[in-house]
């Protein structure tokens, strides 16, 4: 059985691309296009991040061109980007981060509460340990049905009670069956098994003799 992915170090970059303060517009653009991401972190002193840098924040430049019938630009925010060159003047500040340690729940809670598709990982200093993206957290839905199965059926023996209860998997979802007599335990179970990585759903077919 394959370990299964539980923290952000787990899945994380453990080499980011990364940028200094001073970092150019267009060296900016290059790094991006070259490692074929949306954003880098932006590092101080010994690799401490003290933003991140985005294509949405390089992009009030293009926007600022003349076009005829196009409105100005409205926020001050915007304005002020599309005059930067450097990239302690481009980036968003502070960084959204999130610790090596911590679980990927906590991480895919995070992109989606700040609408962001990349976290730079930072130790307890705020120093770059990696990166995690949405393409990361996906990739727990790559495990295969019969490593789901097998540590579903271990995390079953670990639980009091579910002696007569199996785990079939199909394209990651999990269907419980089987007997379980005490019916108070099917949030346990259920919430047990739904915490195991790459299980997309669960399904209930119990008996409670």
């Amino acid at each position: 059985m394959t370990t299964s992915p539980h923290i952000v170090s787990d899945l994380m970059t453990h080499t980011p691309v990364a940028v200094g303060s001073q970092a150019s517009y267009k060296e900016i653009v290059q790094l991006l296009n070259r490692w074929k991401v949306s954003a880098l972190p932006v590092l101080a002193g010994e690799g401490r991040v003290i933003g991140v840098v985005s294509e949405a924040d390089l992009l009030p430049k293009e926007a600022r061109r003349p076009d005829e019938g196009a409105a100005p630009a409205n926020a001050p925010t915007d304005a002020a980007k599309a005059g930067a060159v450097r990239a302690e003047d481009l980036m968003s500040s502070p960084a959204i981060t999130v610790h090596a340690d911590a679980p990927l729940a906590e991480a895919a809670r995070i992109m989606a509460r700040r609408r962001v598709k990349r976290l730079p990982v930072v130790d307890g200093g705020g120093l770059l340990e990696g990166i995690i993206s949405r393409g990361d957290l996906l990739k727990v839905f790559l495990r295969s049905d019969e490593d789901i199965g097998a540590e579903a059926a271990a995390v079953l023996a670990g639980l009091p009670g579910t002696v007569g209860l199996e785990a079939r998997v199909v394209d990651g979802v999990v269907t419980l069956g089987g007997a379980l007599p005490d019916r108070t335990m099917v949030p346990l179970v259920a919430r047990a098994v739904r915490a195991i990585a790459g299980v997309v759903d669960i399904r209930l077919d119990l008996r409670h003799p």
